[in-house]
Formats: structure tokens, C-alpha cells, sequence
């Protein structure tokens, strides 16, 4: 059930409300809006009755909720959820937001480069893997510990946010320590202790999309982060895999503006991963911006070419230059600004 407050409920009458939902024997979920305040519930086995809410001073309506997610229903926030890294907003509807970086952290002096281009690009959001879970035992699987405090010290310095991915519940205390977003990866968009955990961080969580899960999957998997107690969670389109050889993955963009009529969370895009070509990354790029994604998560390095991984679908400075040129009359023509 969603229990939506009128516009005029102070914060004494939301937590009346709240108290009777804990009497009741459920657990109430605060979720402030630019107009009114919702609150959901969860804990019910079955439907919750409306009564003993109904009639609490501050209460506008209860709406049943007859779907297996709640939390991440847009009937929670209208007006859609608003994630803050630092001094960059995301989500919302007017800005794009781009993420860039190199796949993984190689070295210092690698970062650094990467941090005063993708500055003087007006890119705000430094992406970096520290653990690489890599299909091949053999390939390079990250600095590790080393990658994370290289990521946290370069970001500081060049005043970027960061973002590197999260493997393991053992993980998670480290990378929180280091990172200002906690990314799963699609390979863990179902391992659901893991999202139990990051469920109970303070920092924002990037969730990419598993390579076969469909729509409601996804949803699913955010309402374990959110039902955790992070409703700052940031929902990635990666690519899916399906009969197409022509590409790495498929980049569903059909799922975009289904997430937005469905849920509040922003939603990117990343072509890098779905194509796996860096010649074929900008077009996808453009395509993901004019269906109305929230941002985009873009590979770029110094020297794609002699990357450890994923250099294939890397982006020069060259081509990330490009790219960045080309999406902002895009951008403009659509009533969105580049962040």
C-alpha cells in the first residue's frame, strides 16, 4: 500500500503515520516529493487495511499497490527521483548527466590524464574499475585495494565524483570508503545479498541491468536496495544478450522509456558495453539521449588501443571530444542540458 500525504503534512503527521504503520506490524518507507511526501509499505502478506490510516490527521489517500515492487512504483514520487553526487544532480528530466572513464584503474598517472580531460570536458563523474569481474580467469582482473585508493585520491584532487563497481558483500565497507557511487554490475544484478547490503550504504547505487533480465527483474532487484533503506539508487541499460552477432550485446532502448513510465529512478545508458565497438558508441549515444535517458556511462582512456581491458569499445580523447560536441545541440533540440 501507498499512503500519500496532502501537500500541507508537517513532519509530526508523517511520523503519526509511520508509528501506526509500525503498530500494525509493517515497515513505513519515507519517500519525500517536490509537492507532497508518499509513504510506502512493506512487511504485508497480503492487503493492508486502509482504516486506521485513512483516517490520520495529514492523509490525503491510501492506494493499494498490487505489483511485486513498491518502492520503485513512480506513484511513490511523481515527479521522479533526484540522485546528488557532489555538485552534479542526476535525474529529473532536465539534465543529462555523462560518466566517463576508463574501464579499469591502471595506474595513477593514467587517471590523472583521464581526470584533466574529462574536467576540461565538463564531465563531472569519474568512472574506474578496482575489481574486474572478467569472464577469463586469466585477464586482468584490477589494481584492487591499490585501484581504490588511487580513484578516491585523483578524484579529490581534480574535485570529480567517482563511481567504481562493488563485486562482494566483503567489498562493499572499502569501496563506500572510496567511491562516491557504488556500481553492481550486470553480472550481480540478482545477487540479492549483495543487494541487501548496499541497500544498507549511505552512498548512491549504479545498477546495471543483468545480460537476460527482463523489465520487472530489474525493478525487482532496485526494490531490494531501496527496501534497504538507499532510495538513492540509479537504474543502467548495458546491453542484453540475445541472438545478434553483429555487436557484443543488444542495447535495449525500449526499456528506457518503459522504466520511466513505471518507476521514479533515473535511468542511463551504456553503449560502450552493449555494442562493444568504439566506432558504433556515438550513435548509440545520440539514440539513447533522444529516447529520453537520464545519462550515460561512456569508456575513454589515454591510449584505448593498449588498455587491459575492454579497449575495442574504449573511446579516444579524440572521439570522446566528438562525442560530447555532438550531443549538446542534441541535447538542446530535445529541452535537456549536458551536466
Amino acid at each position: 500500500m501507498l499512503v500519500v500525504m496532502k501537500p500541507c503534512a508537517d513532519p509530526v503527521q508523517i511520523e503519526r503515520v509511520c508509528q501506526e504503520i509500525r503498530v500494525l506490524g509493517y515497515t513505513p518507507h519515507v519517500m519525500p516529493g517536490a509537492g507532497r511526501t508518499a509513504i510506502g509499505i512493506t512487511g504485508n502478506k497480503g492487503p493492508v487495511n486502509a482504516l486506521p490510516l485513512e483516517t490520520l490527521a495529514g492523509v490525503e489517500q491510501c492506494l493499494p499497490v498490487t505489483k511485486g515492487y513498491k518502492l520503485v512504483l513512480r506513484d511513490m514520487k511523481p515527479e521522479g527521483t533526484h540522485v546528488q553526487v557532489g555538485g552534479c544532480g542526476i535525474g529529473g528530466g532536465t539534465y543529462f548527466t555523462v560518466i566517463a572513464g576508463p574501464c579499469s584503474v591502471e595506474s595513477t598517472q593514467q587517471m590523472e590524464t583521464v581526470a584533466q580531460f574529462l574536467k576540461d570536458q565538463g564531465v563531472k563523474i569519474l568512472r574506474g574499475g578496482a575489481f574486474k569481474p572478467r569472464t577469463s580467469p586469466y585477464s586482468f582482473q584490477g589494481l584492487e585495494q591499490e585501484g581504490l585508493a588511487i580513484l578516491k585520491d585523483v578524484g579529490a584532487r581534480f574535485a570529480l565524483g567517482t563511481i567504481t563497481e562493488v563485486m562482494d558483500t566483503g567489498a562493499v565497507e572499502a569501496v563506500e570508503a572510496h567511491a562516491d557511487i557504488l556500481q553492481i554490475g550486470a553480472r550481480n544484478m540478482q545477487n540479492f545479498s549483495l543487494l541487501k547490503r548496499v541497500g544498507k550504504a549511505t552512498k548512491p547505487v549504479f545498477l546495471k541491468r543483468g545480460m537476460s533480465a527482463t523489465l520487472e527483474e530489474l525493478l525487482l532487484a532496485a526494490e531490494y536496495v531501496l527496501h534497504g533503506g538507499n532510495h538513492n539508487v540509479i537504474l543502467c541499460e548495458r546491453g542484453v544478450r540475445t541472438f545478434a552477432d553483429h555487436a557484443r550485446n543488444t542495447l535495449d532502448l525500449s526499456i528506457i522509456p518503459s522504466v520511466q513510465k513505471l518507476s521514479h529512478l533515473p535511468i542511463f545508458a551504456d553503449p560502450s558495453h552493449a555494442i562493444g565497438k568504439r566506432e558504433f558508441v556515438e550513435p548509440l549515444a545520440k539514440a539513447a539521449l533522444a529516447a529520453g535517458a537520464d545519462g550515460l556511462m561512456i569508456e575513454v582512456a589515454p591510449d584505448p588501443d593498449h588498455a587491459l581491458s575492454d579497449g575495442a569499445q574504449t573511446l579516444s580523447f579524440k572521439a570522446f571530444e566528438r562525442l560530447m560536441q555532438n550531443l549538446r545541440p542534441l541535447a538542446q533540440a530535445l529541452g535537456r542540458k549536458i551536466n
